[in-house]
């Protein structure tokens, strides 16, 4: 039998759970897994109590104090944590290693939740850097195929274990926090200054094999605190991929940087108050006038100020390609909504359903529409419900487009689903204003959804790509190319032409003769304004195999350009491959008349 158990000298209330009956039913396997999972959780920080034939395990971590309180695993849901290890154990988990062993294949999913690292130095004032740690390691191992977590995500996580704001989390602990997380792995470590000098250290941990990987560490002058930041990055990818590349190189690619618009930068998104927080970022972009985080921040800093002029000039000065750029899109959107500028809120709504298929911003598009006397809100309101039908707001929404239109049996039905989801004063109201024949005294507004969150998003998108990853892993070139040009196709039909080119440039690496894929990459790279590289691919599509779709795709980069002849002539190249083929149609018709405009036409 196993037991989970609380030392209550500690002040800690017991929790004792039943994990297993009969341990001779396990098998010589899951023996040895299980083995692995009782070493993994002490080297994590957790003691065991031999009892003759049963264990129990002492949730009792090494730190002390106020800190134990929040480590002890007892605290919440013992007896689903270690039956959620123990299930590991049973699917025949590999062994932990020892600090030689190489780290197994990488996984295709790599979520990775980056810890601040523990200040360890006696001197006063160095605590920032602390933060600085998760935002560099981010911004040098995201292009690399790391989905990394945000500071705000892992906050939350934190605020759900109640886990103190500046505390000590054990390895127990931050074990807790990735699985909140979903993570793949987690990086942790420490720092020490001593003098001019700073030496860190950090081990990764694999959330799925339960491992730590052998420890890595980094030192030099504090003034090239960035420059070790950076070396430690290449050291966690070299786990991954060794030898890839030189560390030297890998230092190089990255411009040198001055600590203190880092130090400024860090003390910004951890002030705590909107006005040193935006001092802090300007000071970063009179340090870093290109520093389009600084930017983003100002801009949320503003919004959350409601200085909604400020806000939408800030964040407008991010580029469309910039990393930053949806989430700068989306707080400009609302921005200038609250600001009554609802034209340039539809724009920048739009320019972000353009690039991810978010529910809270066709729900946002819908309500701006709603603001403008538009119809069409009605059909963003629909599209919202479909996609999130559990969303109280979505159905609201919807129940007041469609009663405005008139159809209050409409109406109540969506208002009646939402109160069998959640409890909502205003809709019950309205409900019985509509059931009653009496229109409301005054007509309920849409509301608007201000929560960004990119990052669930991405993180199913990787889990359901890695899914159909493993499933195609077997398949030819030419059938897994077939798969990522299919469902690029479908993406550039809904409009998203940043996730469509991802799927098409899949398609081109596994299949480079597909003249399909290079014709779609060149459509995305039409819609994004890239001429250049939409002509590049589509003739490159045109020299594989001669298509309509790739002449279209010269004929309108011809006429943006003003060469009406050559804009003609690959229109009747497509109409000569395709005769019923109604875009090239109406392209002739317009250059005909004279009326053609540049852009690309929809079918």
């Amino acid at each position: 039998m196993f037991l989970l158990m609380a030392n209550t000298e500690m002040g800690i209330p017991c929790g004792i759970a039943v994990i297993a009956r009969n341990r001779r039913q396990l098998s010589e396997n899951s023996k040895t897994s299980l083995i692995s999972v009782l070493q993994f959780l002490s080297v994590m920080g957790f003691v065991f109590a031999d009892f003759g034939d049963s264990r129990a395990i002492a949730a009792i971590t090494r730190d002390s104090g106020n800190d134990l309180a929040y480590n002890l695993l007892t605290l919440r849901k013992p007896a689903g944590i270690v039956l959620s290890l123990l299930f590991v154990a049973a699917l025949t988990v590999a062994p932990l290693s020892s600090a030689q062993q190489q780290p197994g294949p990488v996984r295709a999913s790599r979520l990775l939740l980056i810890i601040p690292f523990e200040n360890t130095s006696t001197t006063p004032g160095l605590d920032w850097i602390s933060e600085s740690f998760p935002e560099i390691l981010t911004v040098r191992l995201s292009p690399s195929g790391f989905f990394v977590m945000s500071r705000e995500d892992r906050l939350s996580a934190f605020d759900r274990l109640g886990i103190p704001p500046g505390a000590r989390p054990s390895r127990a602990t931050l074990y807790q926090v990735g699985l909140q997380l979903d993570a793949d792995y987690v990086l942790m470590g420490d720092y020490r200054v001593e003098g001019p000098a700073i030496t860190t250290h950090a081990r990764l941990m694999d959330m799925e094999r339960l491992r730590l990987s052998p420890e890595f560490t980094e030192a030099g002058p504090l003034t090239n605190l960035i420059s070790i930041q950076t070396a430690l990055a290449w050291d966690v990818l070299n786990t991954f991929n060794p030898g890839a590349a030189a560390k030297s190189d890998f230092v190089a690619e990255f411009p040198a940087e001055r600590v203190e618009v880092l130090e400024n930068y860090v003390r910004g998104i951890t002030a705590a108050n909107d006005q040193e927080k935006i001092k802090r970022f300007k000071e970063v972009v009179q340090l870093e006038p290109t520093h389009t985080l600084a930017m983003l921040q100002l801009g949320k800093s503003y919004y959350k100020a409601r200085d909604y002029e400020s806000a939408m000039s800030w964040l407008g000065r991010i580029p469309n390609g910039d990393a930053n750029a949806n989430e700068a899109q989306f707080y400009l959107g609302l921005a200038a909504f609250y600001g009554g500028h609802m034209d340039k809120a539809d724009a920048a709504f739009r320019a972000l359903a353009s690039r991810l298929p978010l529910t809270e911003v066709l729900n946002n598009l819908g309500v701006v529409a709603a603001r403008r006397a538009q119809h069409e809100a009605r059909t963003y309101f629909e599209k919202a419900v479909q996609t999130d039908p559990n969303e109280p707001d979505y159905r609201f929404n919807l129940a007041v487009a469609l009663f405005r239109e008139g159809d209050s049996a409409g109406a109540t039905r969506e208002l009646r689903e939402l109160l069998a989801i959640h409890p909502d004063a205003e809709a019950k109201s309205f409900l019985e204003a509509i059931g009653s024949g009496t229109p409301p005294a005054r007509m309920p507004l849409e509301r608007i959804k201000r929560n960004y969150d990119e990052s669930t998003f991405r993180q199913l998108a990787i889990e359901i790509e890695n899914t159909n990853e493993a499933r195609l892993a077997k398949a030819d070139p030419a059938s897994h190319a077939a798969f990522h040009l299919q469902h690029g196709q479908e993406l550039l039909q809904e409009g998203l032409t940043g996730e469509a080119e991802k799927q098409f440039r899949e398609a081109v690496v596994l299949q480079p003769t597909s003249a399909e894929a290079h014709t779609g990459l060149a459509q995305v790279l039409e819609a994004s304004q890239d001429s250049t590289g939409a002509r590049n691919e589509a003739r490159m599509s045109l020299k594989l195999q001669p298509t309509a779709d790739a002449y279209l795709v010269l004929a309108r980069l011809d006429l943006a350009e003003g060469k009406a002849a050559s804009a003609r002539q690959n229109v009747d190249h497509a109409l000569a491959l395709d005769p019923a083929n109604a875009v090239a149609a109406a392209l002739k018709r317009d250059i005909a008349a004279g009326t053609a405009k540049a852009g690309p036409s929809q079918p």
